[in-house]
């Protein structure tokens, strides 16, 4: 395996479970009503579903539970862990889980209950005060300039190929599946992911001899697909090196693959296809992107896109601090605002035509991802170099995401672009 560095969980702690007292100290009895306070606002803030919360002063309160919605429980072992909470918001939290200070029997609901409330929570559980600062000034030292991007694609992909082939399906598709049926287990992912794959390729009406450009080609399940569709002149852009070099192996000389980032690319194509790369961009560059996907277009030519969206109602809020995901794993990324996004690409002359949205199919395809990543290390399969520290961090990574398209504050969804002839 190539791996750059596989001790990405070093940032955590290792996970430990505190015994509960049940004599709590004079400091503590009087801390808590500060931290029953704290609760008393996430209560105001959970308008659907319920949180039953064990407490370290003994007391069990109920929060929500006013209308449906997501289910779950929590021990708090430490006061300490509101506090990360309340200061570092999702990425806080993660800090006092790693740290021992809360459990859940199942963290997916919890994860989709947030998710579910992300509005009516407001600033609750947002980062605050000097940590929302530090993670604002992390983001923006990572951001996805050409230098920039090229260490962030690498901090997360070139984990190695090796890693991925573990969990993924067996054609390395790192992004949504779509099932014919999520709520059906007996479809396979490899199924379900060949049928996303269709889906986009639906949108480009490929042809023999058609040029074909892909904007992140991951380890090329999509480009195979394509040409066993049609006879193409395929190019697909990636900033892995460990990506690069599968795709090549897996494709051979019918393709070019080129470590090339998509403000570099050149040429003229009849077709683009770029599936959950665009969270990789960042805000400040979508105009760059939805430009080049312009530039690089033929009039008449059409892009599909595969994206990941947050709700636009809290996306301003969110946009405005570090998360967890952006803290720990995808360095420099962001969800996108459709509506921006998609005035963005009018506004480069794109028509935008035929969205779907199919965010329940995620939290779907994160699900088997997660039981496959357990069921490699439970059979001992993952290298050694990847410790139990990073094993807790992606598993926290797939429990998180799970949660929030459970929750529906965020999204998937697949749009054609098309430049006018």
């Amino acid at each position: 395996m190539n791996a750059t560095d596989p001790r990405r969980g070093r940032r955590a702690l290792s996970v430990r479970r505190p015994p509960v007292s049940g004599h709590p100290t004079r400091l503590a009895r009087w801390v808590a009503p500060l931290f029953h306070r704290f609760l008393d606002r996430l209560d105001v803030g959970l308008d659907h579903g319920a949180l039953e919360a064990h407490l370290p002063d003994g007391t069990r309160r109920l929060l929500g539970g006013r209308r449906d919605g997501p289910a779950c429980v929590v021990q708090l072992y430490r006061w300490r862990a509101l506090i990360r909470l309340a200061s570092g918001g999702s990425a806080g939290w993660y800090r006092a889980w790693a740290a021992g200070e809360w459990s859940s029997p199942d963290p997916v609901p919890l994860f989709a209950l947030f998710m579910r409330n992300a509005e009516a929570l407001g600033r609750t559980a947002r980062p605050n005060g000097p940590a929302r600062w530090a993670g604002r000034l992390w983001h923006w030292a990572r951001r996805n300039n050409p230098a920039g991007a090229r260490h962030n694609i690498a901090y997360h992909y070139d984990l190695g190929n090796d890693f991925y082939a573990l969990w993924l399906d067996s054609q390395m598709h790192y992004s949504s599946a779509m099932f014919r049926d999520p709520g059906d287990r007996i479809e396979s992912l490899e199924q379900a992911q060949r049928r996303k794959v269709d889906a986009i390729l639906d949108r480009l009406v490929l042809k023999d001899g058609d040029s074909m450009l892909e904007i992140g080609c991951g380890w090329g399940g999509l480009a195979e697909q394509a040409m066993e569709r049609a006879a193409l002149h395929y190019t697909g852009l990636t900033l892995s090196t460990e990506q690069a070099e599968y795709t090549r192996d897996r494709l051979g000389t019918g393709a070019r693959i080129l470590l090339t980032d998509y403000r570099d690319a050149v040429g003229s194509y009849d077709a683009i296809a770029s599936v959950e790369m665009v969270e990789a961009v960042g805000q400040r560059y979508w105009p760059t992107y939805l430009g080049s996907i312009h530039r690089l277009l033929k009039p008449g030519g059409r892009a599909a896109i595969q994206y990941i969206l947050i709700d636009d109602d809290i996306f301003d809020r969110y946009a405005r601090a570090a998360d967890f995901i952006q803290t720990y794993i995808f360095p420099g990324g962001m969800l996108l605002s459709q509506r921006q996004f998609r005035a963005l690409a009018e506004a480069q002359g794109l028509e935008w035509r035929d969205e779907k949205r199919f965010g329940i199919h995620y939290a779907e395809t994160l699900r088997r991802w997660r039981h496959r990543f357990d069921r490699a290390i439970d059979e001992g399969l993952l290298p050694a170099e990847f410790d139990q520290h990073f094993v807790g961090l992606w598993r926290y990574y797939l429990m998180y995401c799970e949660g929030g398209f459970l929750g529906g504050g965020i999204d998937v969804a697949q749009v054609t672009l098309v430049k006018p002839a």
